[in-house]
């Protein structure tokens, strides 16, 4: 294998990483690999002495260094709590949040889930970012009745956070049966694996 070839080799991986970093629908990792392509592609300029185009791509470099730095500083700033059904700001949410919540979870009874004995919600800085309701059957164990984020929370950050918190409190499983298409295709994103009688995740 030739040194030419090689280095046109170089050329061609970094333009193919650009490219497909395009095809990306998480900015993150668009961001992430766009950067790869454009360090490699750079050094490719550099080799073939272009230093045209190895100034715009370390610019490119430049930008995308700043802009996932912007991303990490700017990302939501989860906390959570214990709560109970007699906390009035779950009486809020799940009657603000009512038809969407029904759409991922129809047969669910909102007044019943009140009384469950395991409640945590979720907030980014005070604004409400989801909440997990459901019933300890074991002590490490849940069974999930509703597990929902705030549509300008729908990106899984929400549940990620809130499962690594409840490993973190002893909770080792998460159990529950699912009637909606839509939070059964959450549920496998998240990790989940399908069962006979619903979904089950180990934390």
């Amino acid at each position: 294998m030739d040194q030419q070839f090689l280095i046109e080799l170089i050329g061609y991986l970094g333009s193919f990483l650009v490219v497909v970093s395009m095809l990306m629908t998480s900015i993150k990792k668009l961001r992430i690999v766009n950067t790869i392509g454009s360090v490699i592609f750079t050094t490719y300029a550099l080799i073939i002495h272009s230093y045209p185009t190895a100034f715009m791509n370390f610019c490119l470099v430049a930008i995308n260094v700043y802009k996932l730095y912007r991303i990490k500083k700017d990302s939501p700033h989860y906390h959570v709590y214990e709560s109970n059904g007699k906390d009035a700001s779950l009486h809020y949410l799940t009657d603000y949040y009512k038809e969407d919540i029904l759409h991922f979870f129809p047969d669910t009874d909102l007044e019943a889930v009140k009384d469950c004995n395991f409640i945590y919600i979720v907030v980014c800085d005070t604004a409400p970012a989801g909440f997990l309701i459901g019933n300890r059957i074991q002590a490490d164990t849940i069974d999930v009745i509703v597990d929902y984020s705030t549509p300008k929370y729908r990106d899984t950050s929400v549940g990620s956070y809130l499962y690594q918190e409840l490993a973190k409190n002893g909770i080792r499983k998460l159990q529950f049966c699912v009637s909606s298409v839509d939070h059964e295709n959450y549920m496998k994103k998240m990790g989940f694996t399908q069962t006979v009688d619903g979904f089950v995740k180990e934390l």
